[in-house]
């Protein structure tokens, strides 16, 4: 094998929301230095697999093994994940005209998935049942009889 081989096809790799950069997040969680956890980024954007950067790229990463690689990617994908999560939650809140500063501040400070869906419970939008379209047009006395 050459240092030509080409990288295989990865798996889709989420968009981050504008404005955010997941490596600062991902260095200081893993506790690598941050040039190289943007260089696995950049690379894994650019379409490359984790063992190619591995095996082939081991001077753009500071010698990072495949573990790590995989760890820089994993948290990666965790933390675009929670920041789409985290704008898409602060959007529907919005619209409801919920949206307090320390609700604003609460979701902002969110460190995770769980505690991001822990604090949207409330505001969350209700199914609508055909037992709830009914009460809402004023059949829920009849049901009752």
């Amino acid at each position: 094998m050459t240092d030509d081989a080409t990288p295989e096809t990865p798996a889709a790799v989420p968009t981050a929301p504008t404005n955010y950069d997941p490596v600062p997040a991902v260095a200081k969680e893993l506790g690598l230095a941050p040039g190289a956890v943007a260089a696995v980024v950049a690379m894994l954007d650019e379409g490359n697999t984790v063992p190619f950067i591995a095996r082939y790229r081991k001077e753009r990463t500071g010698g990072l093994d495949e573990v790590q690689i995989r760890a820089i990617e994993e948290q990666r994908t965790y933390l675009v994940e929670l920041e789409t999560r985290r704008e898409a939650i602060l959007a529907s809140v919005g619209e409801q005209g919920k949206l307090t500063p320390e609700l604003e501040a609460k979701l902002r400070a969110a460190r995770g998935k769980a505690e991001l869906e822990d604090l949207y419970a409330p505001y969350r939008p209700r199914r609508k049942t055909r037992a709830s379209v009914a009460r809402d047009k004023g059949l829920g006395p009849l049901a009752q009889q």
